[in-house]
């Protein structure tokens, strides 16, 4: 369920100053390696002898192969210790492909699509962008990519060739929030008022079949309110959130809990065996598993990955953050474990799924 596997790093380039593109083979289990475009990579590291889990967006078409873009954050342990670090021919430690931002394609189909995508949320809509103008040969794409600056801009060569090479059906769009433009429309940040005039002036959101959204929060939410306004349903928004802007969520909970005394019976399923256990009413069901030396999945700890997804079969939980799960897996009883508390007295999930 949360096993890791031994992934070969064959190649390691710089995209920008601060980013890195890793390209990677499976040691062994290469069909369970097959991705659909959109997905992430869940990597384990032990740094300075505390374990690390990350999750990195494919940033490969489907048929490229495997390959992550990792960018330096300010204080992040593992973004570190990968642009420091990795070399080809170093091994790391991966799950298989997770994660559901991506649309079925139908390559007989004439379809329009556009992709929102803020400094390294590009990542997965790259993957989405190139595996769609391959596999659905009718299509077209456009891209709106907020950076600071051109200096900011991950994979800019790689975009400015997929531009020519699908020269009709790929139109991007530079939003930059530091350095003057040819067109004032593309300086600043991107809102909703922003974008109000992008769909005015330049995208015709009414034509649109599918719109993908990667990046801060408050960019995401207020693209979406503009995409919504401007008619487009909620089923035709697909959304990919940076879980650093979720940092605090859990804290905020266990401060509120007013039953941290209560204790709770929680039966936990993993690859078919179930064990119970008992944990405090104040804990996340995940928390409560690893706690007890359970093997349960997770990376971000965040509601944002859905690393941790599991079904509640018995009981019920309160889900205080999700930003990973479809309103149909929340109605199918799936929930986030790092982000759900028991209600009940007695709560069973299983994380076989």
């Amino acid at each position: 369920m949360a096993k890791f596997h031994s992934l070969i790093v064959t190649d390691v380039e710089n995209t920008i100053r601060d980013a890195i593109v890793v390209s990677l083979k499976p040691e062994d289990n290469k069909a369970d390696f097959d991705f659909e475009q959109g997905q992430y990579l869940t990597f384990r590291q032990v740094i300075e002898g505390t374990e690390i889990r990350r999750s990195y967006s494919i940033c490969a078409g489907k048929g490229e192969g495997l390959k992550v873009g990792i960018k330096r954050v300010e204080g992040g342990a593992f973004s570190n210790w990968a642009n420091d670090t990795l070399t080809p021919g170093m091994r790391v430690e991966g799950m298989v492909p997770m994660g559901n931002f991506h649309m079925p394609l139908e390559p007989e189909l004439e379809k329009n699509y556009v992709g929102f995508a803020g400094g390294s949320g590009i990542t997965p809509v790259l993957s989405i962008l190139k595996t769609t103008l391959n596999r659905e040969p009718q299509s077209k794409f456009t891209l709106v990519y907020a950076n600071r600056g051109v200096n900011t801009i991950m994979f800019k060569e790689e975009l400015e060739d997929l531009k020519n090479q699908f020269m009709g059906r790929l139109t991007i769009l530079h939003i930059l929030e530091t350095e003057a433009q040819d067109i004032d429309l593309f300086q600043g940040r991107v809102d909703e008022e922003k974008c109000g005039l992008l769909f005015k002036h330049w995208i015709d959101i009414t034509a649109m079949d599918t719109a993908f959204i990667c990046g801060p929060e408050p960019m995401m939410l207020a693209i979406a309110d503009a995409l919504r306004a401007h008619g487009l349903r909620d089923e035709q928004i697909k959304f990919e959130l940076f879980a650093a802007s979720q940092h605090g969520r859990l804290e905020q909970r266990r401060k509120a809990a007013t039953s941290a005394d209560k204790i709770i019976a929680l039966g936990v399923t993993i690859e078919g065996t179930q064990r119970r256990i008992t944990m405090n009413a104040d804990q996340s069901i995940l928390e409560a598993s690893l706690d007890h030396a359970l093997d349960a999945p997770y990376a971000c700890k965040s509601g944002v990955c859905s690393t941790c997804r599991c079904r509640v079969t018995k009981g019920e939980v309160d889900m205080v953050a999700n930003h990973a799960l479809e309103d149909y897996e929340i109605e199918q009883g799936y929930v986030l474990a790092c982000q759900s508390f028991p209600v009940s007295e007695q709560v069973d999930v299983e994380f076989d799924h």
